[in-house]
């Protein structure tokens, strides 16, 4: 199971005459509504369910479906009752938990787990995984048991596979004079090799790597080879959670396509929903029994998709198509519930299963340096991709002590580096900030009142400010105030000015501008109209596009923005702003994230009591992914 409470950390004490207390709630619930551990919605909720389910609900029930609603609620696809006393905000005080035996047996006799009189009606599921007990509310756990069945169903069989085709498909695209990148005795080499063989002859690939690793460059090699193994075209979905990804995702691969000679790079990339043709009111086109039409199916950004999103892929994918999931496990997760590429590697590391035939001979195993850890993920599907290319070598290190949990270390490494890739700077010395800071966005006015839009938009990426915060002194709305007081020339309101970045939040295909695109403000030209005084250019993947600010439904100042709104971008300076150890938010994920947004150089605002704290700290989203789950159904499991 994911994490330890599955759940975020308890939040503040309410105020008493506030949304989050539910006013009607006298009985149980309410100590631990005005403690902070459940909302007024989690309360209200569970009462719902019980009054649907025609049971005069137990107390203990009642609070266990309260926290199954806050579960998902924080992001987790259930809870788990060994560890809710742990949401205690003062463990001095310590609430009324229940015992977890006392849950478990309310549970057992209500119909909220068990069904009651007025029919089948069961909004709870009581399950066990290695012993453990697990509630979801039952949306949740069927999504679980398709994304669970279906890996499951997909490992139990392999591909038919020519070996000897195999084999000279992977030679034709890896063997090639020099290799690619760096030629065969790069370090990446045995690992992208490998991925290509684990993908030719498996249903399933779960291709997981840091930034840089080289993802898309091998996924462009893998879809070769499998098109060179199928001796022609072969139909490919490209898609990802977000538009602007999918944008990306389908630019890098068809950047490669005429190098590696092949036509399956030119598909065209949508979102997860647009594929499966996901309405507005809920509907979905492609599932069980309209599956989708292609031989192989590529999902990039993976550890942004939700369990919901991923059960209803999963279900659409034809049982012989290969499924080639993308993501870096280590990455802030969905917003909404689920961690599922965490928990698929998770989920391997224990793996029975056998490589398959083949695979070392294509691999070239006998020469890798894969691990016998490794080779275990390798016989479940997973393979990681490990040397980076796109930072330097200090800030990867710093990378690699987060994801270790390795504070010591961390500090030691920053330290050590001597401020020319990464620095802590403390919260009050914001001098050498404010000149980079100021300096960059010197160089977008000059550019932009220049109207050298490419100049201009290359300079974009060049530098920004990432906020953990929306709001609040440590968050965008208090550090954008702070970088407008910086300016030689304060923004006015109400209009853009030239030299201003801009970040969309709205998504139009029309215009192939999608939310999380950046832009920056530069003068019109004769070709822009008339009547334009200013236009927005955006690079798109190499292509200049010039808009006017009336074109985008929805953008606003992106000098800072929020590490989660900078998943899938680079920029070649970062400056980094943590809030302090009590936040909530400040994880492990959220600091991984931030710092490998950078090329070159990393600036960590806060204090070392802060960055030990994140690093310490992980995103604890529970599930029964990582293991075998058995569900309660009315008798003994």
């Amino acid at each position: 199971m994911t994490g330890t409470t599955g759940v975020e950390a308890v939040g503040a004490k309410p105020d008493p005459r506030g949304a989050d207390i539910a006013v009607g709630e006298t009985g149980f619930l309410r100590p631990f509504n005005e403690a902070g551990v459940l909302t007024s919605a989690d309360v209200q909720v569970a009462r719902r369910l019980a009054a649907l389910s025609d049971d005069a609900a137990a107390d203990h029930v009642l609070l266990v479906a309260a926290l199954a609603v806050r579960a998902v609620r924080t992001g987790s696809i259930c809870v788990a009752l060994d560890d809710v006393s742990a949401l205690d905000p003062d463990p001095a005080n310590p609430l009324p938990w229940p015992s977890v035996d006392a849950m478990v047996d309310a549970l057992r006799k209500s119909a909220l787990v068990v069904g009651g009189k007025l029919g089948p009606l069961r909004p709870l599921a009581l399950a066990y995984s290695d012993g453990r007990p697990l509630v979801y509310l039952r949306k949740y756990f069927e999504q679980e048991w398709t994304i669970r069945q279906v890996i499951e169903a997909r490992g139990s069989t392999r591909p038919e596979v020519d070996l000897v085709a195999a084999a000279a498909a992977i030679a034709a695209v890896f063997d090639r004079p020099g290799g690619e990148p760096g030629g065969q005795e790069h370090p990446a080499y045995d690992r992208q090799r490998a991925a290509a063989a684990l993908a030719a002859t498996s249903w399933t690939t779960v291709l997981v790597g840091g930034p840089g690793t080289g993802k898309t460059h091998t996924v462009a090699r893998i879809l070769a080879v499998l098109e060179r193994i199928a001796a022609g075209p072969i139909r490919v979905g490209l898609c990802a959670p977000t538009g602007r990804a999918a944008a990306q995702l389908q630019a890098s691969l068809n950047r490669q396509a005429a190098e590696l000679g092949g036509q399956a790079q030119a598909a065209r990339a949508q979102t997860v929903h647009a594929m499966l043709g996901i309405w507005r009111d809920g509907t979905v086109r492609h599932g069980p029994h309209n599956r989708l039409p292609y031989d192989v199916v590529v999902v990039d950004e993976t550890s942004m998709l939700s369990v919901s999103a991923m059960s209803l892929l999963l279900a659409a994918v034809r049982p012989d198509t290969r499924l080639i999931l993308v993501g870096d496990p280590h990455q802030l997760v969905s917003v909404e519930a689920g961690a599922v590429l965490s928990d698929l590697t998770d989920r391997a590391r224990s793996s029975t299963a056998a490589l398959p035939a083949g695979f070392a001979d294509l691999a070239g195993l006998a020469s890798s340096d894969f691990s016998d850890a490794e080779k275990i993920a390798l016989a479940d599907g997973v393979v990681t991709l490990r040397w980076g290319y796109r930072y330097g070598t200090a800030i990867g290190d710093v990378a690699e002590a987060v994801n270790a949990g390795n504070a010591d270390r961390v500090l030691e490494l920053i330290e050590a580096d001597g401020a020319e890739h990464i620095e802590l700077v403390a919260p009050e010395e914001l001098d050498a900030i404010a000149r980079d800071t100021v300096g960059w966005l010197t160089r977008l006015r000059t550019a932009g009142a220049a109207g050298d839009a490419r100049a201009t938009v290359t300079a974009l990426d060049s530098y920004r400010i990432l906020c953990a915060h929306r709001d609040g002194r440590y968050g965008v709305a208090g550090w954008s105030r702070t970088v407008d007081s910086w300016r030689d020339a304060p923004r006015r309101r109400g209009r853009w000015q030239v030299g201003d970045p801009l970040l969309v939040t709205s998504s139009d295909r029309r215009i192939g501008i999608y939310n999380g695109d950046t832009g920056v403000v530069i003068a019109a030209d004769a070709s822009d109209g008339p009547n334009d005084d200013v236009v927005v250019a955006f690079d798109k993947h190499g292509e200049i596009v010039r808009l006017h600010p009336s074109q985008l439904a929805d953008a606003v100042p992106a000098a800072a923005m929020t590490i989660h709104r900078s998943q899938g971008s680079q920029f070649d300076v970062v400056t980094v702003v943590l809030p302090p150890a009590e936040s909530a938010l400040l994880t492990r994920e959220l600091l991984y994230t931030a710092i490998t947004r950078a090329r070159r150089r990393v600036r960590i605002v806060g204090t070392a009591e802060w960055l030990r704290a994140a690093v310490d700290r992980r995103v604890a989203r529970a599930s029964g992914l990582g293991g075998a789950v058995t569900e309660f159904r009315g008798e003994e499991c």
